[in-house]
């Protein structure tokens, strides 16, 4: 799998990417490895024929692949692994609005994500409870800085992704873990 950053710069790609179950999807198949759509649909709690089309879909536009190894609905997939990126300041128009709508439907997943732990985290082991966390905060920094920081976190937040990506070489004990980050622009810029 290709580990160099893959940028979206096409809205049926973007809009391909901006559905939830198909977001379901390919975070089923990051965690599993591979999946048939029959064993995704009961990941994901959709029909198989749904998923089986999603997966299509997905497909269609290089999100992921068949595994080999199956036919028809044993038929395994798995994800293209690469970093994506979309949203630059040159969209406009049509990809501006599918790029703000994948934008949008990732936040939305993420939220959920975070308000579906703070449900269930006092059912987790205590070491478990105080290694979890979140933090918040609103600085002053300088172009350089912001860029300097943003770096830091995506460096942060994709630090095991790799070496981790296939499910045999997990350490005992791991566990799916939730990582979210941004420094963005507290309000919109001034120009004083």
């Amino acid at each position: 799998m290709d580990g160099s950053e893959r940028k979206l710069r096409d809205a049926p790609e973007l809009r391909a990417l901006a559905h939830p179950v198909r977001m379901r999807l390919c975070q089923a198949l990051y965690e599993r490895g591979t999946a048939t759509a029959t064993e995704l649909a009961e990941m994901i709690g959709e029909s198989q024929a749904n998923c089986s089309w999603h997966l299509r879909q997905l497909a269609k536009y290089g999100f992921v692949e068949e595994a080999g190894g199956g036919k028809g609905r044993d038929r395994p997939w798995r994800p293209v692994a690469r970093p994506l990126s979309w949203g630059d300041s040159g969209e406009s128009g049509e990809v501006a609005a599918a790029s703000d709508a994948l934008s949008t439907q990732y936040l939305e997943q993420e939220f959920a994500g975070l308000r579906d732990w703070q449900a269930w985290r006092r059912t987790d082991p205590p070491e478990w409870q105080d290694a979890a966390n979140w933090v918040q905060n609103i600085d002053w920094l300088t172009l350089d800085e912001l860029r300097e920081l943003n770096q830091a976190l995506i460096a942060i937040v994709g630090r095991h992704r790799e070496e981790r990506r296939d499910p045999a070489k997990r350490p005992p004990g791991a566990r799916r873990i939730r990582m979210f980050a941004w420094a963005v622009p507290a309000a919109p810029y001034a120009d004083d």
